[in-house]
């Protein structure tokens, strides 16, 4: 055994990408974040730990497949990389997982003012983008789902539950610190039960308004989840269906790095494609020139809107076999075709649209794959506004790492 005098710095390599991580940290603008702390110098309250370190150590963990607050708090304690960002403040799984949730504006901000930088430079063209969505498992359990009956039961019997505990906590026959945190931790436990069981029967009533539309009978089987109430039950890739979000990137064609991103509830790709697109414009004041998508984005809706946006799609055309089979040119125009879908129709007969088409892989499926290779299998938070402002933790630390790719930083 041997003592060696050395700093946490100098056990980190120079090249090493925590300190790629942090520098690029460094050069942003956090205003926003600053500007929620509470307690400030000559205020009372405890001092907060400075933001920067929270979003290293988010965007470090995000880069090693880490998403759970609980062990990226143990890594603070034992792995010299995160104890580095840290450098000997102090922080809990608590403070982590709501960093991760609750500044949802400020990163759809650095992603906007990112792209918008890397288009001032001519890195990011928008000359071509092409749109995809993958599901990703909810927080929830396909036995979490449960009908109206059931429901409207089960939150007669958690409001019982709160009724009582709140009685027990009134009486001052048991004291003593821990019985105390004990009867609070049971009553917070059982009130956000009954939350999420009348925010299960909000959801519900959409969903039984929605199969009605769809015709699909009179919206009495519906079920919503007692655990994550928007949460959908999505037909995954391997042909089961589990409670899922559908999240759509929408990805650059020269850089290959996401521009802009969305998650919804809806398990089909169909009708993501026009709102994507609005979006798209919206942020960065240039129309696409092309605009590349799968088949399962190919309504007649969506074209219709992308093309009458100004940008050409490039997608597959739909039922093309059975249209050859019976001898038949499936790029005529079609009963019920708008004028913008039968322009679309005849483009895609050209070999410069299959040439953008052939192009679409390399450019949406990028992103996706390296989002599950970074751990994105399953969200570890629940609600929509939660998921997605998880999700971008993915698409900053994404586009950080395009960036390396590309020398830019």
């Amino acid at each position: 055994m041997e003592w060696r005098p050395a700093s946490l710095d100098q056990l980190i390599p120079g090249d090493h990408r925590v300190r790629a991580v942090w520098a690029y940290v460094e050069s942003l603008d956090l205003g926003l974040l600053y500007q929620k702390i509470e307690a400030v110098e000559g205020g009372v309250g405890r001092d907060a730990v400075d933001p920067k370190i929270l979003m290293a150590l988010w965007m470090f963990a995000t880069i090693e497949a880490v998403s759970s607050a609980r062990h990226l708090h143990r890594l603070t304690q034992r792995d010299l990389p995160y104890m580095w960002i840290c450098g000997d403040v102090g922080v809990n799984y608590h403070l982590l997982s709501d960093f991760r949730t609750a500044h949802g504006d400020f990163l759809d901000k650095l992603l906007a003012d990112t792209i918008a930088t890397l288009m001032h430079q001519q890195i990011v063209t928008l000359e071509t983008v092409a749109q995809d969505g993958m599901r990703v498992r909810a927080h929830a359990g396909s036995g979490s789902f449960r009908t109206q009956k059931t429901l409207e039961k089960c939150r007669e019997e958690a409001a019982e539950q709160v009724r009582k505990l709140r009685e027990e906590n009134d009486d001052d026959s048991e004291s003593g610190t821990s019985n105390l945190r004990r009867k609070a931790a049971a009553q917070r436990a059982a009130t956000e039960r009954q939350q999420r069981v009348e925010k299960a029967l909000k959801n519900l009533e959409e969903l039984q308004q929605q199969k009605e539309k769809r015709k699909k009978g009179s919206g009495d089987g519906a079920r919503s989840s007692m655990t994550d109430a928007e949460a959908r039950n999505m037909k995954m890739a391997d042909g089961g269906f589990r409670p899922a979000y559908n999240v759509q990137f929408a990805t650059d064609g020269d850089s290959r790095m996401i521009v802009a991103v969305d998650v919804t509830n809806n398990g089909s790709d169909g009708s993501q494609m026009a709102p994507m697109h609005k979006h798209v414009v919206e942020s960065y004041g240039k129309v696409p020139e092309n605009y590349t998508v799968d088949g399962g984005f190919s309504t007649n809706d969506d074209i219709t809107k992308v093309e009458q946006g100004g940008s050409k799609v490039a997608a597959p055309m739909t039922h093309d076999d059975r249209i050859l089979k019976r001898d038949g040119d499936p790029h005529e125009r079609r009963k019920g075709d708008s004028d913008e879908m039968a322009v679309f129709r005849d483009r895609m007969r050209s070999d410069e649209a299959k040439a953008i088409l052939k192009r679409r892989p390399s450019i949406a499926e990028f992103p996706n794959a390296e989002c599950r290779n970074r751990g994105l299998y399953q969200f570890r938070v629940r609600s929509l506004a939660k998921v997605r402002t998880s999700i971008l933790w993915y698409v900053i630390t994404f586009n950080f790492m395009r960036m390396r790719h590309l020398r830019i930083m």
